[in-house]
C-alpha cells in the first residue's frame, strides 16, 4: 500500500523547523558584523559668554551596521529568489519540499543579517522574514501549492524604502 507523501505534514513541519533552527545557528556564527564604535566626547567647558550654540540640521548618515544589513538582506532576497527558481524546476512531488526548505533558509538569512540594524530597517526586515516563512509553510502544505508572493513583494518594497530612507 502506497502512502501519500502529503500525509506526513506533522513530521515535515518538525523536519523544517529543525532545518530552520540549524540554519539560524549556522548563520548566527558566521556574520561579518562589526562592533560600532561609540564616540566619546568630552564635556564642554562652561561657557563664559552667552553666545548661542548652533545645532547641525542635517540628519545623521546611515550607520555602518544598518548599511551592511541592507546590503546583505538585499543580496539574500535575490539569492533566495534564484534558489527558489532552481528548486521549483525539480517539480512535484519532491520539489515542494526543496522550495519550502529554501523559503525557510532564506528567512533565516534575513533574520541573521538584520541583527544590529536600526529599528526601521529591522522592522521591515522582520516583515520580509515573516512573509518568507509563510510562503515556506504554504508551499509545504501541498506539492501543488502555488502561494501568492504579493505580500512578500510588498514587504521587500517596504524594506527597500526603509533602507533608502535611513
Amino acid at each position: 500500500m502506497r502512502r501519500d507523501y502529503e500525509d506526513h505534514g506533522g513530521s515535515m513541519k518538525l523536519f523544517l523547523t529543525g532545518v530552520t533552527i540549524t540554519a539560524l545557528v549556522a548563520l548566527s556564527g558566521c556574520g561579518t558584523e562589526t562592533k560600532s564604535e561609540e564616540t566619546a566626547s568630552s564635556p564642554a567647558p562652561a561657557a563664559t559668554s552667552a553666545a548661542p550654540t548652533t545645532v547641525p540640521t542635517t540628519a545623521p548618515a546611515i550607520d555602518a551596521i544598518t548599511a551592511q544589513a541592507c546590503a546583505d538582506i538585499k543580496k539574500d532576497v535575490k539569492d533566495n529568489a534564484d534558489k527558489i527558481a532552481k528548486a521549483e524546476k525539480i517539480g512535484p512531488p519532491a520539489g515542494h519540499i526543496a522550495v519550502s526548505a529554501q523559503w525557510i533558509a532564506g528567512s533565516a538569512a534575513v533574520i541573521a543579517h538584520s541583527i544590529g540594524a536600526n529599528a526601521t530597517v529591522s522592522a521591515a526586515a522582520d516583515k520580509v522574514q515573516q512573509e518568507m516563512m509563510t510562503l515556506g509553510e504554504e508551499t509545504n502544505k501541498s506539492a501543488r501549492a502555488k502561494p501568492s508572493r504579493k505580500a512578500l513583494d510588498a514587504a521587500v518594497a517596504e524594506f527597500n524604502t526603509a533602507c533608502s530612507a535611513t
